[in-house]
Parts: C-alpha cells; sequence; structure tokens
C-alpha cells in the first residue's frame, strides 16, 4: 500500500513540475524578446557600421518578432555608444555594433569608461574586411610607390580624413606613415560618415583611409580613385586595384571587421539565440550578395570564437600603437 502511494505522490509530484512555468535563465530565453531591441552604434549615418546595421536590424525584426531599431550615437570615436552599451541592462534589449578598431583599439589611446574585455558579451562578428585607399582626383599617385614619394617630396603636405582619432581607419594611415617615413596630415571628422566623405570629394582633405561600403558610390563615378587595398589579397568587389603591400609598401596590412554586443552578464541564453538568428540571417543569399558587393567578407563565430577575436585584436592594436608611437593630437 505504501508503495502504490509513493509512486502515486511521485507522480502527482512530476505533473505539477511540469505545469511550473520555467524560471530563471530558462523563463528569459523562452520569453525573449518581449519588446523592442535597441541596436546602438557610434558613427554617423551613412558610415560603414550604419551601412550593414540597418538591413541587418531589419532582418533581426523579421526573425525575433520584434522592432530592432538602429540608434546612431556618434562621437569620441564610438566610446560614447560603448559605454551606453557598457552600463545599459543586461537584458538583450540593449545591443551594440562596433568596428573592431572602437573595441580593440581606441581603449589605448582613450581614457575610457569600460573595459572592452569585461563589459561586454560577444554575441556574433558580422564580417572581415580590407580598408580601401581612396584619393582626391587632384592627387596624381595611383599607387602607394606614387604617393609615398609625394609624401616625401613635401613632408607634411598631404592630408587625410578619417572617421576619428584612434580609429581603424586613423591607425591605417598612421601605419602607412610609419612604415613608408613620410608625413601627412590627420584630419579627424567627428563620426566620419557623410562629412568626412564630402569633404574628400570637394577637395578640402586629400586622401582617407575607408570601407568599399562607403566610397565605392563615389570611385564609381569617378570623384575620388583608389590607391591601394590594406588586405593581403585584393577585393573581389574591386579586382583592378592592387594592395598596398604589393604596389610599394611590403608588409604592409591592416583588415577591420564588425561585430554585435551585449553588455556583460546578459543571459548566456538570449546570446546564443541572437548569435544563432544572426548567423541564420547572414547565410542568406540575399545577404550574401549585399556583403560581397561592398567587399565585405561573412565571418560565422560563435560568441566564444569572437570573443577570442576580440582579445586577439586588444593585443594586437595596442602593440602597434605603442610601436608605431600613436597619440591623441
Amino acid at each position: 500500500m505504501k508503495t502504490h502511494q509513493t509512486f502515486a505522490s511521485v507522480a502527482v509530484l512530476a505533473a505539477f513540475a511540469f505545469a511550473i512555468p520555467p524560471c530563471g535563465a530558462d523563463a528569459i530565453a523562452q520569453s525573449y524578446p518581449s519588446k523592442p531591441i535597441r541596436l546602438i552604434h557610434g558613427f554617423a549615418s551613412g558610415s560603414a557600421i550604419d551601412v550593414f546595421s540597418r538591413p541587418l536590424a531589419q532582418k533581426m525584426t523579421e526573425q525575433l518578432g520584434q522592432q530592432v531599431v538602429v540608434d546612431s550615437r556618434p562621437g569620441a570615436t564610438g566610446t560614447i555608444a560603448n559605454e551606453l552599451v557598457a552600463k545599459s541592462a543586461p537584458d538583450g534589449y540593449t545591443l551594440l555594433a562596433a568596428p573592431g578598431s572602437a573595441m580593440a583599439a581606441t581603449p589605448h589611446l582613450f581614457k575610457v569608461a569600460y573595459n572592452s574585455l569585461r563589459d561586454f558579451a560577444p554575441v556574433h562578428q558580422i564580417s572581415d574586411f580590407s580598408y580601401v585607399l581612396v584619393a582626391h582626383p587632384a592627387v596624381p599617385a595611383k599607387s602607394a610607390r606614387e604617393l609615398i614619394a609625394m609624401a616625401k617630396a613635401r613632408p607634411g603636405y598631404l592630408t587625410y580624413g578619417s572617421t576619428g582619432i584612434g580609429s581603424g581607419f586613423h591607425l591605417a594611415g598612421e601605419l602607412f606613415c610609419a612604415m613608408a617615413g613620410v608625413q601627412m596630415l590627420h584630419v579627424p571628422y567627428r563620426g566620419g560618415g557623410t562629412a568626412a566623405i564630402t569633404d574628400l570629394v570637394g577637395g578640402r582633405v586629400d586622401l582617407m583611409w575607408d570601407s568599399l561600403a562607403v566610397v565605392k558610390p563615389q570611385l564609381l563615378a569617378g570623384r575620388l580613385h583608389a590607391i591601394g587595398v590594406t588586405g593581403t589579397h585584393r577585393a573581389a568587389a574591386l579586382p583592378e586595384v592592387a594592395t598596398i603591400a604589393d604596389s610599394g609598401l611590403p608588409g604592409y596590412e591592416i583588415v577591420g571587421w564588425h561585430g554585435i554586443f551585449a553588455p556583460a552578464g546578459t543571459p548566456h541564453e538570449i546570446v546564443e539565440r541572437l548569435s544563432t538568428t544572426i548567423a541564420k540571417i547572414l547565410s542568406a543569399p540575399d545577404m550574401r550578395d549585399l556583403w560581397n558587393t561592398q567587399a565585405m567578407e561573412i565571418h560565422p563565430s560563435t560568441p566564444e570564437q569572437f570573443a577570442a577575436r576580440l582579445r586577439a585584436d586588444y593585443d594586437r592594436y595596442g602593440k602597434l600603437i605603442r610601436e608605431a608611437g600613436i597619440k591623441l593630437q
């Protein structure tokens, strides 16, 4: 009799347990998202990170069933947006879209109110890309070799714009100058985007390192010309342009990336769901085509793999900045 009662009790308890709604992290993950999500970035409209955040946010809205809104907070080479996200509630409703330079390089130059390695949960790396060095038509150089000759003939005369001090584009210029032994004047722009390109097209600055996503329309229209790309191989979307290393500056290489982050402490289940959702979005043919046409390479990653990439680049950029003697201007 006791045995039957025991089995009956166990059965009742089991049924009761299944009837209880899940709690803790499991409950959060199952109900997520239940309201709109902000995808914040720290650069101006029209910048590379903005160009790719918007179609990604649209696809995330479709996949997650909640609106994903892009929120641009330009300034201080992305650090304003980074700090905002780092201090946000770790609930998956505030995310950061950021270039690798803003996460891995800027903290070595600025005193920032966050730690890139401790205050964020890497979600997914969404791209790898070479920069392209472009020039106003008044600059006759068509290769790194010719540009170096021009810069040596008139030290400090040539100017190059960037999306801000410590940005990847700024570091690309500083690395070029250091390796080539030349002097050029850096002109930083708040958030970059259209203001920097407008001044370059207008001839107010001579050169700029930027992403092909931003400068391609100007290249196609003949308002700018490309001198070289910064990676180890030619860009598929710009096959006629040699690498800077092959056109006059051997050993030169700098490659950027974009990624999505959440505040540290965001439940692992939510980070995993976001990462899986983004991976699915990026595997779709239309998104691959969009990335490819802008010389971006899709880089699927787990949160753990992305965290390892961030750590490696954090150390690499720190070493580059120290050895090149790059300082705030």
